[in-house]
Order: C-alpha cells, then structure tokens, then sequence
C-alpha cells in the first residue's frame, strides 16, 4: 500500500471532495506507474482518477459509522502540507 493514502472513513469533519480526489490520485500514481503525467498519459490518467474517486465517495458513503476516527491524519489537514500549497499557490 502506498504510504500516502490514508484512511479516509471516520473522519471528523468528514473526507472533503478534495481528500478523497487526492487518495485516489496517489493510489492511481502507485498502481499505474506514472508519476509525472504527459500529453500521452494524460486522458488514461484523469479518466481512472475520476472512477477512482467517485468509487471511494459512493463507498465512503455507504459503509456506516466507524467507532474510532483514524490514527493518521490525511496530509491535505497537515500544517506542513497546507503550507507547501499555499507557498506553490502564492508563486502562480
């Protein structure tokens, strides 16, 4: 399992859109190989990351309550993370 993906039922507030866009993402990285999309890789890509994330929002939605939140917090609620994205935001 890739070390990125994290456990996403159970959350508190909830998995956001971009949360569960984000584990499928990596997950798609991880199973396909590409790391680094190109003109060629593209439309494969996106079109897996897109079944990838509605898959896990209708799963996350169906599965019931865990009875303990999760002992990882995904790295978009990361400190460190949030500020990587706002410096990368900032610069473009």
């Amino acid at each position: 399992m890739c070390r990125n993906i994290t456990t996403l039922r159970g959350l508190e507030p909830v998995a956001t859109p971009a949360e569960i866009e984000a584990a499928a993402r990596q997950y798609v990285r991880k199973i396909s190989g590409v790391q680094s999309v190109s003109d060629s890789t593209r439309e494969a890509f996106e079109a897996a990351v897109a079944e990838v994330t509605a898959t896990t929002t209708r799963l996350l939605d169906a599965l019931p309550p865990r009875r303990q939140p999760p002992t990882t917090v995904p790295p978009l609620r990361r400190p460190e993370v949030q500020a990587r994205i706002a410096a990368k935001a900032a610069k473009g």
